[in-house]
């Protein structure tokens, strides 16, 4: 199907004529988003023998169509042309980023209509998906690799994966990035296909748990806070309800997130209510 028909479905689909999994194409390039893959969290039942392990970076999901790097919404990323005109004409999957702890910096960079070339000089794709490739992640792997090599361009870079032997090792490995300040660890299954949505075929791994929440309504400071937000009043996609009220910059307490918006939270675990347990603030949740 072509992508101008593509984007024709989509609007059909939007009208309840037709269903297509494509979303609303760009105006500019009229090409539809990318579609991704989503991680779930790791469990220790699996066997690790199947999976390569990488960094999990903590920076900004951005897929390249082969003319512009996108959002996951499918809205253009403005990048210098420098840094996309030596990119491959293929599509890849990957994050745009500056080191760890450092996520801030960079989505301020990226969203910028104007990119700033000071801001962009310190920025890297790291890729670890071909979208429609073929064969296996190892196979896609290999393809991105070459491709990354006929580039020469140093920042793009495919991200590193490796093998370990046991839930041990694995372990040691995510408290060793924990230690460097990195974020986790991601674990992708060696003979998956390309596919989209939420699988077993990525899996995520943290010394810690995080999830998204609707802000509902704030609480006011008291003490320190006096005048500024005290909490949030968050709504789990369960319908529960808590209150957050750690992990705020003093600026977020003077400009909380809007109600109605997402946010993501990191928590230890769920109370037998099924409540967040030593949940803090992490981020206003990425839309795009």
């Amino acid at each position: 199907m072509s992508p101008r028909l593509r984007c024709l479905t989509s609007v059909l689909f939007l009208a309840g004529l037709a269903s297509s999994r494509y979303a609303v194409c760009d105006p500019v390039t009229n090409q539809p988003p990318l579609q991704t893959l989503l991680a779930r969290n790791y469990t220790a039942s699996i066997n690790l023998a199947n999976y390569l392990v990488s960094e999990k970076l903590d920076g900004v999901r951005a897929l390249w169509d082969g003319q512009h790097l996108r959002f996951r919404s499918g809205n253009i990323i403005h990048a210098p042309s420098w840094f996309t005109s030596r990119l491959p004409s293929h599509p890849m999957d990957g994050e745009l980023w500056t080191g760890r702890q450092q996520f801030d910096q960079v989505s301020a960079a990226v969203r910028r209509l104007v990119p700033a070339n000071d801001e962009w000089q310190t920025i890297s794709y790291q890729v670890f998906e071909l979208p429609d490739g073929y064969g296996s992640f190892e196979d896609r792997l290999r393809q991105l690799n070459l491709s990354a090599d006929r580039v020469g361009v140093p920042w793009l870079q495919v991200v590193h994966q490796f093998s370990v032997e046991d839930e041990q090792e694995l372990h040691l490995t995510l408290r060793r990035f924990v230690k460097l300040g990195g974020e986790g660890l991601m674990l992708h299954r060696r003979d998956a296909v390309w596919q989209t949505g939420r699988s077993d075929a990525l899996l995520k791994l943290k010394d810690y748990l995080d999830a998204e929440a609707k802000v509902i309504a704030y609480e006011a400071g008291k003490g320190k806070y006096q005048g500024k937000m005290g909490a949030l009043l968050l709504e789990m996609p369960n319908g529960k309800k808590f209150k957050l009220g750690t992990g705020f910059s003093d600026a977020l307490r003077l400009a909380p997130p809007e109600l109605g918006s997402m946010v993501t939270y990191r928590y230890r675990d769920l109370t037998p209510q099924g409540i967040p347990r030593f949940a803090s603030f992490l981020r206003l949740h990425e839309t795009d």
